[in-house]
């Protein structure tokens, strides 16, 4: 009977010892848990959309994108637009000048927010820029006089609160280009651009 009580103390006193040794166990991992720094929170990485842009004022004069057409490689010469100071009865179709590109036909209209008129040449549009940041340039009037209306309104004086004065120019660009923009500009403080300060933005063309 001895013997048994003993063994039975002895396990009594192994069951404490586990026992103690769990909570200390335990006591240990939740003060390291609680010592951890917390996990930094996780970054949103969803991104905006850019939105694009068909409208910019500049000093007091607002610049509107109205149209871009695809002409294609040739400037038929059905399209002519006619009217009474039409000269052009006998121009032919005008056949673009490299055969990976093709005209386009952009108008962008601008209007005065101010209260006074603007001066003469305060405004324009210029390149076609492509996503790549490659720069088509307007082609001559001369060249292409006959499919653009008349009068075309670029850089003239604008009244205040008028409706936008639209102006029209031909480009040929690389059909292998993308995200096509067109640049317009002013003077700065809307003084005429041949001053040399010139303020600019780029419109986003949707080109049918």
């Amino acid at each position: 009977m001895k013997f048994n009580k003993q063994n039975g103390q002895a396990s009594r006193a192994l069951l404490v010892l586990a026992v103690v040794v769990l909570v200390a166990v335990i006591i240990t991992f939740l003060v390291m848990k609680m010592a951890e720094k917390p996990s930094s929170p996780v970054k949103n990485t969803t991104t905006t959309a850019v939105l694009p842009v068909y409208e910019q004022t500049l000093g007091n004069i607002r610049f509107v994108y109205e149209s871009s057409i695809n002409r294609g490689s040739v400037l038929k010469a059905s399209d002519i637009i006619k009217n009474s100071q039409n000269t052009y009865s006998s121009q032919k179709d005008l056949n673009i000048s490299n055969p990976g590109a093709k005209f386009i036909l952009v108008t962008v209209g601008a209007q005065n927010m101010g209260a006074t008129n603007t001066v003469q040449g305060a405004w324009d549009i210029e390149n076609i820029v492509d996503s790549q940041g490659r720069n088509f340039v307007p082609l001559s009037g001369n060249l292409v006089n006959a499919w653009l209306p008349y009068p075309n309104l670029c850089s003239t004086l604008l009244k205040p609160a008028f409706d936008p004065t639209p102006c029209t120019k031909i480009y040929e660009v690389s059909k292998e280009s993308t995200g096509l923009k067109i640049r317009v500009e002013t003077g700065k403080n809307n003084v005429a651009i041949s001053s040399g300060n010139v303020q600019s933005f780029l419109l986003d063309l949707i080109v049918k």
